[in-house]
């Protein structure tokens, strides 16, 4: 017999497969402190949690029969995912299990927006019957452009078409194919903003993501857009956003996310009457928390009973032996990726993988994960992607991922290089542990280098001139940005060369265009290395 606790309120239908099973017995015990649940998670086999539960070091140190944490819903930054990687205790999510509910969430707010349905309510129960001040649009015959094609977007752009809507989608993994398939146009989001009559995000919110509607995509807006927003605050600039509707450039907006949430009682959107708000809704329906409830219930009894499971996110455990052979070559390869994807164009097609060297001969697929990570994480954010799911979300994203091995490193013991093709170019860094001084990029596309994979970042290419050095250094200080280091690499003198800042802060956008407007200089890119 299994034990399992529920330690958080999940709905009893969700858990009803767990009550039923002939060799599971389930305790619900929730609002438990730290120290009351470590004095009883001894007893049991599995743990199930929403997000008011803390399941911390603690107390898996004390569940010494603990097989899986299961978190019903998304996010799992209540539980410590490395103390239980440590302890070979399997944390699983239900990552699918909101995905209709926001998306049913986005029409409800497409059409409010559309018809101006809450300032007609209240118009109506205030007690003034006016039909003239409510004029609406059809959504039939409209252009969508959907931000983010993945499991929600691409729902929403099903229903859309059901609609009789065009739809517009970006998204930098979707390809020709897929988007085919969808009935959808594969599109920019310069396009989108410049063609689409309504626009909904679906993005996850990243450093790439933050602001991508911003005022420079307001400016070249097509007028009368509506927005919706039902997947995080900050993927629209607000105060652009606001700027834009007393403009007459954005018809309607409507909102389920804040930048900052709740939001301040004085926060524009809320007075606002182009703008409508709802307080975080997109997953509050009953289905929904039924849902993912059922989802991890049914992934606990799979790895109870040994059978195959989905939505773990924390590592598997890995051989003794092999994990101390690879474990310093972890944060070198998702490094080396989340650099290759930054200094790339394009949606992501292909990701190459070479090892060579002694790691040549060793089960490489573990430092594979990671590397996948490093890259889809730039795309996705860390909260999507994990090192158990990131081979899983670059297969349905119709990501190639090819290994080579070479038991020859020509000037290094091991040598991994990840090369990246994507829809407009392919790039490739090189990188090692050298003894006594750490991780190193030692190549980045041709060019040779000696880079500690760390920090901020600047990745320049250029014509090696004489002068650029200096200029480059120059602007740099007039806009208070410091250099800590720098390397130049190039093969041909007077040819192609690029240049690695290390700088002490971020590099304002203004600061990157400024540097790619200047002579001999060709490109700009700000990387962030944790």
């Amino acid at each position: 017999m299994y034990k399992v606790l529920v330690s958080d309120p999940i709905s009893d239908l969700g858990i009803q497969q767990l009550v039923d099973a002939a060799d599971i017995i389930v305790d619900k015990n929730p609002g438990l402190s730290e120290d009351e649940l470590t004095a009883i998670i001894g007893d049991y086999d599995a743990l199930l949690v929403r997000s008011q539960t803390r399941v911390t070091a603690k107390i898996m140190e004390a569940g010494k029969k603990l097989k899986v944490v299961g978190r019903a819903g998304v996010g799992v930054d209540n539980i410590d995912l490395e103390a239980a990687t440590q302890r070979g205790i399997i944390v699983i999510n239900a990552p699918d299990g909101n995905t209709i509910t926001t998306c049913e969430h986005t029409f409800a707010m497409m059409m409010a927006v559309a018809r101006h349905i809450p300032q007609a309510y209240l118009k109506t129960v205030s007690g003034t019957w006016d039909r003239k001040s409510f004029l609406g649009v059809e959504l039939r015959n409209k252009t969508l452009g959907v931000l983010g094609m993945g499991r929600i977007g691409s729902e929403v752009a099903k229903r859309a078409k059901a609609f009789g809507m065009n739809i517009m989608g970006y998204d930098p993994f979707m390809t020709e194919e897929r988007a085919e398939k969808l009935g959808v146009k594969l599109a920019s989001v310069d396009e989108i903003v410049r063609e689409a009559d309504f626009m909904t995000v679906h993005t996850p919110l990243t450093p790439e993501t933050r602001h991508m509607i911003g005022a420079k995509q307001f400016e070249v807006m097509k007028p009368g857009m509506r927005i919706i927003n039902c997947a995080r605050g900050g993927i629209i600039d607000e105060i652009a956003l606001v700027d834009a509707a007393d403009k007459g450039i954005v018809a309607g907006a409507a909102f389920d996310v804040f930048e900052v949430e709740p939001p301040a009682a004085d926060h524009p959107f809320l007075k606002h009457p182009k703008i409508i708000v709802t307080p975080h809704l997109g997953a509050s329906t009953v289905e929904a928390q039924e849902n993912v409830a059922i989802d991890v219930s049914e992934q606990v009894l799979h790895i109870l009973r040994d059978e195959p499971f989905m939505n773990a996110v924390n590592m598997p455990p890995i051989p003794a032996l092999l994990q101390s052979k690879l474990q310093p070559y972890f944060a070198l390869g998702e490094k080396l990726g989340s650099f290759i994807a930054q200094s790339t164009e394009g949606g992501v097609q292909e990701i190459v993988v070479s090892f060579a060297g002694e790691l040549a001969e060793l089960d490489t697929q573990p430092l594979t994960r990671y590397i996948v990570r490093g890259v889809l994480s730039h795309h996705l954010g860390n909260e999507q992607v994990n090192v158990v799911n990131s081979m899983h979300l670059a297969k349905i994203r119709d990501v190639n991922i090819v290994i080579q091995k070479s038991h020859t490193a020509k000037d290094f013991t091991n040598l991994v290089t990840v090369a990246l093709r994507t829809k407009k170019e392919e790039r490739s860094v090189s990188g090692t542990l050298l003894t006594g001084y750490g991780p190193r990029i030692v190549q980045i596309d041709k060019y040779p280098v000696d880079v500690t994979p760390e920090g901020n970042l600047i990745l320049i290419s250029h014509n090696d001139k004489p002068g650029i050095i200096g200029r480059v250094g120059t602007l740099l200080g007039t806009n208070d940005v410091n250099i800590a280091t720098m390397q130049v690499g190039r093969q041909l003198v007077g040819g192609s060369a690029i240049m690695v800042l290390r700088v002490d802060k971020g590099t304002p956008k203004d600061v990157l265009d400024q540097l790619t407007s200047m002579p001999e200089l060709n490109t700009a890119k700000e990387i962030i290395l944790p």
